[in-house]
């Protein structure tokens, strides 16, 4: 096959491409808009920025409306490969100037390629925790850094996924999936109120371990081996309410010292996550 032969440049060739350099073109204040909570909700989708990030999303099932490439990716392999797909399965393929890049993603030197995805949110009553699952639920967590790290830090320990109780911040706000670094694509995220959390909670089956200033329990003696675990972090102003730290059938604290009199909530999951892994977790060698 000749390289005009190849699917992307037949794609390129029939005008499926659109190319765009203005700010006020309706697709780009559209895409644009994706930066509101208001307008992701509406639409039900999000921004994602980087080619390995959009490679790693196709490759995990998800589905691209709109792919966006600076105008010096044009020929390039992957770039093309990616656009083919993306029209292939219903998406619009746009090739921008940096200008437009740079007005979309609101950086000065933004990835050279970026792309709408739809999102993707499990319900709550269909998750059924197996053994050696270990959940992460997070209580009206409100920083956008610490959710994204949260995410990255569950996909690292190989965390079943993250729960999100109540008013939650966006897990699809461009804050967010930037400090996933991708890892949004491979972490399931489930939403739910409190009160659906509460009964769910109650007939799955699980350990819920929370996370408490006043817990007398040091996160490392508990047994973490024996059933599914569920890993109750509260908000970062105010802990566990009352109503989720009764909920728990331990209520633990990570021993500290030193002048600083709590951790950082991404910090806190993460140094929790990695102890109720810790016997599924192993420096294997690769290929043994």
């Amino acid at each position: 096959m000749s390289d005009h032969d190849h699917p992307s440049h037949r794609a390129t060739k029939v005008g499926q491409v659109k190319e765009i350099t203005s700010l006020s073109n309706p697709v780009i204040k559209d895409i644009r808009a994706l930066s509101m909570k208001k307008h992701r909700d509406e639409t039900g989708t999000f921004l994602a920025e980087g080619l390995k990030l959009v490679i790693d999303a196709l490759d995990l099932g998800w589905t691209i409306r709109t792919l966006i490439y600076a105008k010096n990716q044009r020929g390039k392999e992957q770039v093309e490969k990616i656009a083919a797909l993306t029209v292939a399965r219903g998406g619009l393929v746009l090739e921008v100037s940096e200008k437009v890049l740079t007005a979309i993603t609101r950086r000065d030197n933004p990835q050279a390629v970026i792309a709408v995805f739809e999102q993707k949110l499990a319900p709550l009553g269909g998750i059924k925790p197996a053994k050696d699952d270990t959940w992460i639920a997070l209580d009206r967590v409100r920083d956008p850094g610490n959710l994204g790290t949260i995410i990255r830090t569950a996909d690292a320990a190989g965390a079943a996924g993250v729960i999100l109780i109540g008013e939650t911040v966006d897990p699809f706000s461009m804050e967010t999936v930037r400090a996933t670094m991708g890892s949004v694509f491979a972490v399931p995220l489930v939403r739910a109120t409190e009160s659906e959390f509460l009964s769910w909670s109650k007939t799955s089956s699980t350990l819920m371990v929370g996370s408490h200033l006043k817990g007398s329990v040091d996160y490392r003696t508990i047994t973490y081996t024996e059933q599914p675990v569920v890993l109750l972090m509260g908000n970062e102003q105010q802990g566990l309410p009352d109503t989720l730290a009764a909920a728990c059938g331990k209520l633990a604290r990570i021993p500290q010292t030193g002048r600083a009199d709590s951790l950082n909530l991404a910090i806190a999951t993460g140094v929790m996550l990695f102890e109720a892994r810790r016997h599924l977790l192993s420096l294997d060698e690769p290929g043994t």
